[in-house]
């Protein structure tokens, strides 16, 4: 249970009608560490989480692409939102539901979520954002403040998209391990706007399409950094801890995002409808297919660490963005949607090659040092 006293910071720009963060913030530590040498301290046994990248701070162009993609893409995304919503509804109910979105990719669509709740069906959904850590699991902290103040919760996890199924399986072991300890129960279910990895049942669509809040880091998700569980600095049973970078409050576009996606609900209830009617005639049963993606890259890439493999136009951009890439991998019939990666490929000057032969837009491979 949560300890007496312990409440999470007031942390990110976005409204709490949107969402409460519930994290530590960890601003006044310097844990920010160049990208090579952060990527030789993974490489080495370090685990990512007790360090943050540096936060890429992108030009101009790159930045006018962003508003483009958003422009171009709004309405997309706003079906997509619907169809996850009403799949939701559908399947839990709205009574005692609780959006818990994973920080940090999935806050921005936890808070969409909400918000089509609120217009389409006029009802009040709460909805906390909370960490998740590969290898470490989920902050039992922050559920068990869900818990405390909702007796009742019907947790629902929502996350951005899925790559290759690594946040899935972390979820579900981290769910059976809290439920074995606890009267109150998880359900591991995870919701993403994308899902082209094919690894959960309830997703917007299974295209990897360029979702614009990949393109950015903290800018688009409320000035929030990746999420950070260091026990040389911080307490067993708190919050796992996430920085607050109110100095590029300027260049926050995270409000700017949510609100042109959400200005798009009302005009797209029949797209979400018909949408609904296909999603109905088709196998939802996740089969893991971009799994199998990643193992015919490691064979031909003679790659012996499925880390080093980053499927998906949301990973891809990851890699660019924070980690020391070896090459991205094209597949060139979705090279129209890709404008972004070649801009980021271009800018740091890494390998681009054409590869079809996987269910991914396109994939980013990690350097070994």
């Amino acid at each position: 249970m949560v300890q007496a006293g312990v409440r999470p910071d007031r942390i990110g720009s976005y409204s709490v009608d949107d969402v409460v963060f519930l994290l530590r913030d960890i601003s006044k530590y310097q844990l920010e560490i160049k990208t090579e040498e952060r990527e030789a301290l993974i490489q080495s046994g370090t685990h990512y989480s007790e360090m943050l990248p540096m936060e890429y701070q992108p030009d101009e162009q790159y930045i006018s692409l962003f508003h483009r993609t958003l422009n171009h893409y709004s309405k997309r995304i706003a079906i997509a939102i619907g169809v996850v919503a009403e799949q939701i509804k559908e399947k839990r109910g709205l009574n005692n539901l609780v959006l818990v979105s994973l920080a940090r990719a999935g806050t921005p669509i936890g808070v969409l979520v909400k918000r089509y709740f609120k217009a389409i069906h006029q009802v009040e959904i709460p909805h906390y954002s909370i960490s998740i850590i590969r290898g470490r699991g989920i902050d039992e902290t922050a559920i068990d403040y869900i818990f405390a103040h909702h007796a009742a919760a019907d947790i629902q996890f929502i996350d951005g998209w899925t790559g290759k199924g690594a946040i899935t399986k972390e979820l579900k072991g981290a769910c059976q391990k809290y439920n074995a300890a606890h009267l109150n129960q998880l359900n591991a279910s995870l919701a993403v706007l994308a899902d082209p990895g094919h690894c959960v049942d309830i997703y917007g669509t299974r295209e990897d399409f360029l979702i614009p809040s990949a393109c950015l880091n903290s800018t688009v998700s409320g000035l929030v950094s990746r999420t950070v569980w260091n026990e040389s600095f911080m307490e067993k049973g708190d919050f796992h801890g996430a920085k607050f970078y109110q100095e590029l409050k300027d260049v926050d576009v995270s409000n700017l995002y949510v609100d042109c996606i959400a200005a798009e609900f009302a005009h797209v209830i029949e797209d979400i409808q018909q949408r609904l009617v296909e999603l109905a005639n088709e196998d939802q049963t996740p089969s893991w297919k971009g799994a199998q993606s990643v193992e015919r890259i490691q064979e031909i890439f003679s790659i012996k660490n499925s880390n080093f493999v980053k499927p998906g136009v949301g990973e891809t951009t990851r890699v660019l963005l924070r980690r020391v890439p070896w090459k991205i991998l094209i597949n060139p019939y979705y090279s129209n949607d890709l404008t972004h990666i070649l801009l980021l490929a271009k800018d740091k000057n890494v390998q681009v090659e054409e590869f079809a032969d996987m269910s991914y837009s396109c994939c980013g491979i990690i350097k070994e040092l």
